[in-house]
């Protein structure tokens, strides 16, 4: 079940099947909610997805559902009072844990730890990119380095030798830092010219992008760049468009 719709201000909450699939509460541009979508499909984990207007949130997901009134949210339908669980980082542990089929953290624990402090110092590009997207008007190119973020990235694919950062395969810092490297080249169409990354300077990075975007759970969520900047003007203009790519079904035509 998927709601592509997204829910507002008087809707009725979804009433599920009885089929003790998860809830997934969502929002179709949401970067944190993307990193949740990416780790069910990764460990192909059957779910219901409900896409939330979180502009006009309704009563029923404020009150009942997200304690935080954000996305992610996580619904357990099977747990004993059926809790919910936020934040995208505490939700992506939770499933690696829950569904050991296609772990994404390696086993040893250094190297664990050692992805998780890579996931949280992301956050610096994260905010840079932010600075170029999200303000009333986008920031000078001049006035942030926005490669900075990148090196640590960069050099660790180096040091490891492998092909992601999980090894042969994505784990879970490949997943976690991808949603904003997939929005990376709204840049071009909301400064008016293309940003491109030195291959001499990262090169491991842009191989790993390519190969990012031949993986399965990549795929079947991916917006190019030109949809996630649409969104993003949308949003600076106050009138964001969660249903830019809503296409209601059609009715049967009656004879």
């Amino acid at each position: 079940m998927i709601t592509g719709q997204h829910l507002g201000i008087g809707s009725t909450k979804p009433i599920f099947p009885d089929d003790g699939l998860l809830h997934l509460y969502s929002m179709r541009f949401c970067p944190y909610a993307h990193r949740v979508h990416l780790v069910l499909d990764a460990k192909n984990i059957p779910h219901h997805t409900i896409n939330i207007n979180l502009r006009e949130k309704p009563d029923w997901f404020v009150n009942n559902v997200s304690t935080t009134g954000k996305v992610p949210v996580l619904e357990l339908p099977t747990e004993s009072g059926t809790p919910t669980l936020v934040e995208s980082l505490i939700i992506c542990d939770y499933l690696d844990e829950k569904y050991p089929q296609r772990p994404l953290y390696s086993r040893d624990p250094l190297r664990r730890a050692q992805d998780r402090i890579l996931i949280q110092r992301f956050s610096q590009f994260i905010d840079d990119i932010y600075k170029l997207l999200l303000p009333n008007s986008p920031t000078e190119l001049g006035t942030t380095d926005l490669y900075a973020g990148l090196d640590i990235y960069e050099k660790e694919l180096n040091l490891r030798e492998t092909a992601y950062f999980g090894g042969e395969a994505p784990g879970m810092l490949d997943y976690m830092i991808w949603p904003w490297c997939e929005r990376f080249p709204a840049l071009k169409y909301e400064l008016g010219f293309e940003i491109v990354l030195d291959p001499k300077r990262f090169g491991n990075l842009l191989r790993w992008r390519d190969l990012m975007l031949d993986d399965t759970p990549v795929k079947k969520s991916y917006l190019d760049g030109e949809t996630h900047a649409k969104y993003m003007r949308s949003r600076r203009a106050g009138e964001t468009e969660y249903d830019m790519l809503y296409i209601p079904a059609k009715k049967p035509r009656l004879c």
